[in-house]
């Protein structure tokens, strides 16, 4: 599997684990105790990275961006979000680098 793909290949487990749960499977425990979990979840890791980061150790970094990464993929699956839907995101903003108030304008899915 090439780097790129990873993403795509974690939402696709973790998609997979909603649909077809495992017994004792970490991401079911996730999906089975619900959104405000997964927030919780999502906001520790967010707030280890940070941490990971003031202190400047760049494995630390990686090693808590992994994590944070793979508990945004929960949330994405749980809100039925893909990675291409934020991808496309990306790209409309890329798109509009001249207009920073155009940059963080919402737009629908």
């Amino acid at each position: 599997m090439e780097n790129k793909e990873v993403l795509y290949e974690l939402y696709q487990i973790i998609q997979n684990r909603k649909e077809q749960p495992k017994e004792g499977s970490y991401t079911n425990y996730l999906f089975d105790k619900g959104i405000d979990k997964i927030l919780k979840k999502v906001g520790e890791e967010a707030t280890e990275t940070i941490l990971a980061s003031k202190n400047s150790d760049k494995n630390e970094i990686i090693y808590e961006l992994s994590d944070l990464l793979y508990h945004l993929s929960v949330l994405l699956v749980e809100q039925q979000i893909t990675w291409d839907n934020v991808f496309e995101e990306l790209k409309k903003r890329e798109l509009k680098q001249s207009n920073l108030k155009q940059f963080h304008q919402r737009t629908e899915i």
